[in-house]
């Protein structure tokens, strides 16, 4: 490596020998130059420690308007809500949006970087898989593309990361719990395939030591992103095995809730506020079909329209070139009052 800093590609090409078209043509397409042409454009990035701009780049071609989105499954209900709106976002500013997703797998999600990275789209909205995504894989496409992480923080890579204040959350709703009936026990899986779960974990905890409670978690078994199945069978077999401490529970989200829900109608125990209720069952996320259970399910909500919102105008601005120091946004949720609890 030499001490010269590169400013940008009219600078790297002289100190390279190269001729700019030639350097330009590589960066927009490695594949495009020659394999002996591609070695010396190489050995001299790896000499010069040069990064070209890729922000710059953009516009330079001229962007695509191309805009991709990537949640980890279109099936759930909350990430079919916020891609919605993130589309609708892209498609006001006048970007064309194109939607991935993948479907929780962690090798799906590296194939699905490498075709935007071929797509070479204007910037890319992120929510990826969180802790079972390959990270190098992660940063070397951010490194690539103007991408904007969101819902799953990976460390600080990309322009920045916009999601919800998981702590904020599961606080906020154990602290109405406890003011308003018996302190809640906690209903997770024990393998979350969402990484957010652990953080809502870690906050109950605090909260019922905050408030002088013993925290009570049940972890039930179940993998992937079947939640409703998983809360059915572990919430079955919970009130079968009288796990539950308190006469209240607060599920890690809100579809494990409405399979808890599920639960308690098979085994004819009521769910509600009322006194001839047995048990008070709330969840998180605010799930667009939580105001359709059976009782009204207590949730707290994302707010859907601020956090797409703000994660789109982070990435348009990047694109449009005015790039920031990486920043973490965390945006609060609101309590949603129904039977259930």
């Amino acid at each position: 490596m030499t001490g010269q800093k590169i400013r940008n590609m009219e600078e790297f090409a002289r100190v390279s020998g190269i001729s700019r078209p030639t350097v330009s043509k590589y960066f927009n397409d490695p594949t495009s130059v020659r394999a002996s042409t591609r070695s010396r454009i190489e050995a001299a990035i790896e000499q010069h420690d040069y990064r070209p701009n890729i922000y710059a780049m953009n516009q330079n071609r001229k962007l695509t308007k191309n805009v991709g989105i990537v949640v980890p499954l279109l099936s759930d209900p909350y990430f079919a809500e916020i891609a919605r709106n993130l589309e609708q976002r892209c498609l006001a500013d006048g970007y064309r949006p194109t939607l991935f997703s993948s479907h929780g797998d962690a090798a799906l999600e590296v194939e699905v970087l490498d075709t935007l990275r071929a797509m070479k789209p204007a910037g890319v909205l992120l929510a990826p898989l969180g802790r079972a995504s390959d990270y190098r894989a992660l940063e070397a496409f951010c490194k690539d593309v103007p991408t904007l992480i969101f819902d799953s923080s990976v460390q600080e890579i990309g322009l920045g990361f916009v999601g919800s204040d998981n702590f904020q959350f599961t606080s906020h709703i154990t602290d109405y719990l406890c003011r308003t009936g018996e302190p809640p026990c906690f209903f997770e899986m024990k393998t979350p395939a969402n990484p957010n779960a652990h953080r809502r974990r870690q906050s109950y905890v605090a909260a019922m030591e905050r408030f002088g409670f013993e925290p009570d978690v049940i972890s039930v078994d179940g993998e992937g992103w079947g939640f409703e199945e998983i809360g059915r069978l572990g919430g079955y077999e919970a009130i079968k095995q009288n796990r539950f401490s308190t006469n209240t529970v607060l599920c890690s989200n809100d579809r494990l809730a409405i399979g808890l829900l599920t639960a308690c109608y098979e085994q004819g125990v009521k769910v509600g506020r009322g006194k001839d209720c047995s048990i008070r069952v709330a969840g998180q996320d605010g799930h667009p079909h939580s105001r359709y259970t059976c009782p009204p399910l207590t949730t707290i909500s994302h707010n859907y329209d601020a956090v797409s919102q703000t994660a789109a105008d982070a990435l348009f601005a990047a694109i449009e070139g005015q790039v920031t120091p990486w920043k973490s946004t965390r945006l609060e949720g609101s309590l949603i009052l129904r039977d259930s609890a």
